[in-house]
């Protein structure tokens, strides 16, 4: 009986043993990942920075950022509008990346993102509404009706799916979410031909960062403080929660608290990303997955990893957009589609064979 005590206590330790170590190989994986994904953000940046209607030497770039000439025309372009725009389309992918993280661990829903939830086209419904009633609105005035539109659409989407039959279920949110956003689409249309704001509103329905100023990335870099801190205070209750719900409650999770605290880190995200750059979609579709497929379920490391992937695609996006049609340029959020589209699909489907 001793020996068999002996035993057990043994594999138990070396199951321990084993587990500890797969935990640091996964650890050591991600955190190269991480670095490299850093590594491969900052090359975009240089590229994003040199490329577009009129390409800039690397040296010149060098000597823009170093050695700034106020009245050499390129290290002007180079700082009035080739960094902002990167600035702002790096921390617009982290920002929607990381909104989808939170989305899918928090719904348990592979298909959540913040375009199909509805959270994207209440920010857009609610720009046109201010662009229409409030012409003269600050950009922080527009930050905050982007804040109250994500939040509003995101409300609607979730109160459809929560008293629908058979409850949330993956595929009912998004055909909720889908749904949503035609409908706000369609009136943020109307609202735009009614007051003669459709120009303005275009804008923000196309996506893109190509006329982002420094202020803008003010704003993103202020709401992004706050809303990246909250994400990764409860990085570790929503690794737990997107494993279920009972077994959350279970560990001593307050679920309705972590629940609350996320949504209100999407909506402060999205919100601030919409307001800027206008509805880019699926970037928090994608890189999550993408991100727990590379890193594994712990949002210790998808979050940051989702980060750095998500302003990757977007620095990239960005510029494939100038390249496509020069010298015109591409909506980035037309080529983001591209790849999102045909993702979602796939899931969809899937989806569908497990129900």
């Amino acid at each position: 009986m001793l020996g068999l005590l002996k035993k057990k206590q043994t594999m138990t330790a070396q199951g321990a043993s084993g587990s500890e170590i797969q935990w640091t190989a996964r650890s050591f994986r991600a955190a190269v990942l991480l670095f490299a994904g850093i590594a491969v953000l900052l090359i975009g940046a240089v590229l994003s920075v040199s490329i577009g209607a009129a390409d800039i030497h690397l040296r010149t770039v060098w000597n823009a950022l170093f050695h700034f000439q106020p009245q050499n025309t390129s290290h002007q372009i180079i700082r009035d509008l080739r960094l902002p725009r990167t600035a702002a389309a790096a921390l617009v992918g982290a920002f929607l990346a990381v909104s989808g993280a939170i989305m899918q661990g928090l719904t348990r829903n592979p298909l959540a993102e913040p375009s199909i939830m509805g959270v994207t086209s209440g920010s857009g419904f609610a720009i046109a509404c201010a662009f229409a009633f409030f012409p003269g609105l600050s950009a922080a005035g527009l930050v905050l009706w982007s804040f109250a539109g994500a939040g509003i659409g995101a409300l609607i989407v979730f109160g459809i799916g929560l008293f629908s039959k058979g409850g949330l279920t993956p595929v009912k949110l998004a055909l909720a979410g889908t749904a949503v956003g035609y409908f706000l689409t369609g009136l943020s249309s109307a609202i735009a031909i009614r007051f003669d704001v459709a120009q303005d509103v275009k804008f923000w329905y196309a996506g893109g960062v190509a006329s982002v100023k420094w202020e803008g990335v003010q704003l993103l870099l202020a709401v992004g403080v706050i809303g990246l801190l909250l994400a990764f205070l409860i990085a570790r209750s929503v690794t737990v929660l997107s494993l279920g719900e009972e077994l959350a409650k279970g560990l001593g999770q307050y679920t309705a608290l972590v629940k609350v605290i996320g949504m209100f880190v999407v909506v402060l995200l999205t919100g601030a990303s919409v307001s800027v750059a206008g509805a880019i979609s699926f970037i928090g579709l994608v890189i999550p997955h993408i991100t727990r497929f590379l890193v594994g379920v712990d949002y210790r490391w998808i979050i940051p990893c989702s980060a750095v992937f998500g302003a990757v695609l977007l620095v990239f996006s960005d510029i494939a957009a100038r390249l496509v049609n020069a010298p015109f340029e591409t909506p980035v959020g037309a080529l983001t589609a591209l790849i999102g589209v045909p993702f979602f699909f796939y899931l969809a489907r899937r989806e569908r064979r497990g129900l």
